[in-house]
């Protein structure tokens, strides 16, 4: 299994990047990894990806777009507005989760 390593930090990915222990994320971990993406993150970053975790733990998979409007109640054009491009593999990459189905 592929690792990164990030300011001294190890961590075991897929091969599209993506945390594959979801224990050896930190929401220091997630800044850093922004910093690489050219994002600085704040509260306003930051809700989305702790949404993402806790729905996944409870659910097993990584919510998509949709499901962060309908049960996280977060607004698809302000997440665009955050997270430009892609914004669910984006905010799946930052909370240490795997990728979204349905991402390409």
């Amino acid at each position: 299994m592929p690792t990164n390593t990030l300011n001294g930090r190890s961590f075991a990915v897929d091969e599209e990047g993506f945390l594959t222990d979801r224990d050896q994320w930190s929401e220091e971990l997630a800044t850093e990894l922004a910093a690489l993406i050219g994002i600085e993150l704040d509260e306003e970053h930051l809700a989305p990806l702790r949404f993402m975790r806790e729905d996944s733990a409870r659910t097993g998979v990584t919510p998509t777009l949709r499901r962060m409007q309908t049960v996280g109640g977060f607004d698809i054009k302000a997440l665009f507005g955050l997270y430009p491009g892609k914004p669910a593999k984006k905010m799946a990459w930052l909370a240490g989760l795997r990728k979204p189905v349905g991402c390409v």
